[in-house]
């Protein structure tokens, strides 16, 4: 996930320039931490207790609900970013990296019950 947000941030700066930049790279940070800090946690949840992945996934639901809003009101009023390609950055990251966690949650699933 670290590798293919990166390589795509590089392709959207590459055509953007400064008119996508720093915003872009706010964009994707936030949705990547998320990503990998989640992507830790189910993995280690599933090797140690698979019956309580559900219920740890619907908690950090509601932690990811509280981290996202913070995230997005500093990151838009703290470091004044421009609202549009921000936001056009945040959710597309936030999509991608999220459906790219759902095919890695089904894998983990599907593969080693």
């Amino acid at each position: 996930m670290v590798g293919v947000s990166a390589v795509s941030w590089l392709a959207v700066s590459l055509v953007g320039g400064d008119g996508v930049n720093p915003e872009a790279a706010f964009g994707l940070a936030g949705p990547l931490v998320a990503v990998c800090a989640t992507w830790v946690v189910v993995q280690r949840v599933h090797r140690s207790a698979p019956e309580r992945l559900t219920a740890v996934m619907i908690a950090g639901f509601a932690f990811k609900l509280l981290f996202f809003g913070a995230y997005v009101a500093v990151m838009l009023s703290g470091l004044s970013l421009r609202p549009v390609p921000f936001v056009a950055a945040f959710v597309s990251y936030l999509i991608a990296l999220y459906a790219m966690e759902a095919l890695f949650l089904r894998r983990l699933i599907l593969f080693h019950e």
